[in-house]
């Protein structure tokens, strides 16, 4: 499988860096484009190279990069560093922006191996891939497509159990993306285990038929950093990012609706917030 286009002359940059890193044994994982090609065969530009550290060696990749000569910028505390030099960047991941995906031991207990840019090195695993794509729900950029590809190319090698357990409590959102793989891809929606979606089928089922939370939670937060925020922000719903599901701080949360704006970061229609009622229950019908 062929690299992402668009590398050009930041290709000696990606590589110097990569091999400080292993010449010093720093862990790393490649994801983003370069990972997308590899366990896809899907190729297309991309503007930098993802990496995925745990959050604890960050400071030491920083030290590193700067005595090589290059910059780096802690961009967001809570999952995104950042590493330039004058030909290109290299986004340094570990977490998700959603604050729900820490990369930890199990990322690189089940990451494989992989030739990226001539080097030998271990991908991000498929299922922290689909794990953390499935939550990209923004407005100007949707995921689904990219969850649907890995699935329809590495269905053979998932761990399907595994995925099961990373989604935990948010399996409505794996479920959605397996609903939608079967209508994309109609033909070979036997890829999906027979006992996976019978697992989650009645998990609906038992769940449509108990009652509702009593708290007004939104969940949408983690699918949109900003979609939601009139729910949160006037409707009086608990922002779940705020809760245990997440590791993101209120801090956080602010850094990150504030960076919306931000010109390097990606386009989105602005949010008009205005008043509304405070939620009230809706009884199901009989």
């Amino acid at each position: 499988m062929g690299k992402p286009d668009g590398t050009g002359e930041a290709a000696p940059f990606y590589c110097a860096l990569l091999q400080t890193l292993q010449r010093h044994k720093l862990p790393f994982l490649i994801g983003g484009a370069f990972g997308f090609a590899q366990l896809t065969g899907i190729r297309r530009p991309t503007k930098d190279l993802d990496i995925f550290i745990r959050q604890r060696d960050w400071d030491r990749l920083a030290g590193l990069a700067a005595d090589c000569g290059y910059r780096t910028e802690l961009t967001f505390p809570h999952w995104l560093g950042k590493v330039h030099s004058d030909c290109g960047f290299v986004d340094v991941i570990f977490n998700s922006g959603n604050g729900l995906s820490p990369v930890d031991d199990s990322w690189f207990d089940h990451a494989p191996d992989a030739q990226v840019l001539g080097m030998q090195v271990k991908l991000m695993p498929v299922e922290e891939k689909i794990w953390t794509k499935g939550f990209i729900m923004e407005r100007e950029r949707f995921d689904g497509a990219d969850v649907a590809h890995l699935i329809h190319a590495c269905a053979l090698s998932i761990d399907w159990q595994r995925l099961l357990q990373l989604f935990g409590p948010h399996w409505r959102v794996l479920l959605a993306h397996l609903v939608l793989f079967g209508f994309i891809y109609p033909g070979e929606r036997n890829l999906v285990p027979d006992w996976l979606m019978d697992q989650l089928g009645e998990r609906l089922r038992e769940e449509t038929h108990s009652p509702a939370p009593a708290n007004a939670q939104c969940a949408g937060t983690l699918l949109s950093r900003e979609q939601y925020l009139p729910d949160v922000a006037q409707r009086g719903y608990e922002d779940v990012r705020l809760g245990p599901q997440s590791t993101m701080t209120t801090r956080d949360v602010a850094e990150w609706t504030a960076a919306i704006d931000d010109p390097e970061q990606p386009t989105a229609a602005p949010v008009i917030l205005t008043p509304a009622p405070t939620p009230r229950r809706r009884r199901r019908a009989a």
